[in-house]
């Protein structure tokens, strides 16, 4: 292309406006440039392997068809339901929307886009078309109740409606025996609760250095709580049919009266909710003991005349608990040692008793030979006459008699001289003996 010369500025111009310079132009500085944006890419993208406009945007749609389809299956999505794949679509109302979208985790905190997104991999995977396409033969009775759910959840007035009734998003209350923390326990059940909320901000629970101040604002807030709960979406159908005039009126009062008594149930439940929550609060138990503390002192600052005997009484009591306990204790120490003493008297004459029948098998039950049965019962008999008769005093001295007894007369005559004894005191007759006689 010729170079276009531009035509010398009028003389009279030159004359009346001449060129003045100020400053001089600043040094040239030289910088790095990277190029950058989706246009350079698309252009870098078809000189590197040398597509033209048309392959480079069709391979490229390719591309996204495949990262839509992939995106559809991510790791974290949800698993499906197989009796919630075969729901009837009728019954739309007794479906959890935000799990047939895959959003059970989410539910009422799902934003628009997730919604958006979680129904595109849904019919992705569930179109009729598609299953068509693979020789699937089931119904598209899923398919009808994942674009209910988009129906629901994408009307901000109809998914109010929803969230009002989803039981799923609830948080049950910690019961009474439940070792876990207070603070975290209950602070995500009024977290569930507070989504209801009118007003705006909700306050926490908060943990235990709250100040006495925020837990009255908090419980003043939640038993004057402002819910925007409605129980439409449990309404029973209205028949649409404008000849039947008195029909539709009715159920439409039929189904205030419900939403009223559901509302007023809903309170109760909150209310008894707080209760609950208040009663096992500890710092509520906290600012009590406080609060207690703060009316002694006063009450301490103010009978200053009456404190030296209150002190005295103080310690008198004191003095008289720890002579309590040191009695209790000392009582304690004597039971203690008088059933060792019993025990071991017990057993000690469960010992003499053994040694008192080992000495007469030792002695042969005081017979030559070998001891026939009827001797040895009649004997045994005689034996156990003698311990059943004697006392634990009068068994001592027998056992020592017989320890020193080494020969089997000198058994027997123990024995005999026991035998004596008690028929010297009357407690036998001599004809009750069978075999130990003189």
């Amino acid at each position: 292309m010729a170079a276009t010369i531009l035509p010398p500025l009028p003389a009279d111009r030159a004359d009346k406006d001449p060129f003045v310079s100020y400053s001089h132009l600043s040094a040239f500085t030289l910088r790095a440039i990277e190029p950058v944006g989706p246009q350079y890419l698309s252009h870098a993208r078809r000189a590197l392997r040398g597509r033209t406009w048309s392959e480079d945007e069709r391979i490229q749609a390719q591309i996204n068809v495949k990262n839509v389809e992939e995106e559809s299956v991510s790791e974290d999505e949800e698993a499906e339901d197989p009796i919630m794949l075969s729901r009837d679509p009728k019954d739309w109302k007794g479906q959890d929307h935000y799990k047939v979208l895959g959003l059970s985790k989410y539910r009422h905190r799902a934003t628009d886009e997730q919604i958006r997104r979680a129904h595109r991999k849904k019919v992705l995977k569930h179109h009729p078309d598609k299953k068509a396409a693979s020789g699937s033969i089931d119904d598209d009775g899923f398919f009808k109740c994942i674009q209910k759910a988009m129906e629901i959840l994408s009307d901000p007035v109809k998914r109010r409606q929803f969230d009002s009734v989803d039981e799923a998003a609830d948080v049950q209350p910690p019961g009474r025996k439940s070792r876990g923390s207070f603070y975290k326990d209950w602070g995500l059940v009024f977290e569930s609760e507070g989504r209801f909320s009118k007003k705006h901000p909700v306050p926490k629970l908060g943990n235990e250095k709250s100040t006495k101040e925020d837990v009255d604002f908090f419980y003043n807030f939640f038993y004057n709580f402002d819910s925007w709960r409605s129980f439409e979406y449990l309404d029973e159908d209205v028949p649409d049919d404008s000849d039947n005039r008195d029909n539709k009126r009715h159920t439409e009062r039929k189904n205030k009266a419900a939403r009223q008594k559901r509302k007023t149930e809903d309170t109760a439940r909150l209310r008894k909710l707080v209760d609950d929550c208040l009663s096992v609060d500890p710092r509520v138990k906290m600012f009590k003991e406080a609060e207690r503390k703060a009316k002694e002192q006063r009450k301490w600052e103010r009978e200053a005349d009456t404190r030296k005997a209150a002190e005295e009484a103080r310690k008198a009591k004191e003095e008289e608990e720890r002579r309590r306990k040191e009695e209790e204790e000392r009582s304690k120490e004597e039971k203690l040692n008088s059933k060792k003493a019993k025990e071991s008297a017990k057993n000690a004459k469960k010992k003499n008793r053994r040694l008192v029948k080992a000495a007469v098998k030792d002695a042969n039950y005081f017979v030559d030979g070998v001891a026939s049965a009827s001797i040895i019962d009649s004997t045994l008999d005689d034996v156990d006459l003698i311990l059943e008769k004697i006392d634990d005093t009068e068994l001592v001295d027998f056992a020592d008699k017989l320890s020193g007894a080494k020969e089997k007369d000198a058994v027997k005559a123990v024995f005999l001289e026991a035998g004596a004894g008690l028929i010297g005191s009357g407690k036998v007759k001599e004809t009750d003996f069978k075999s130990i006689r003189a």
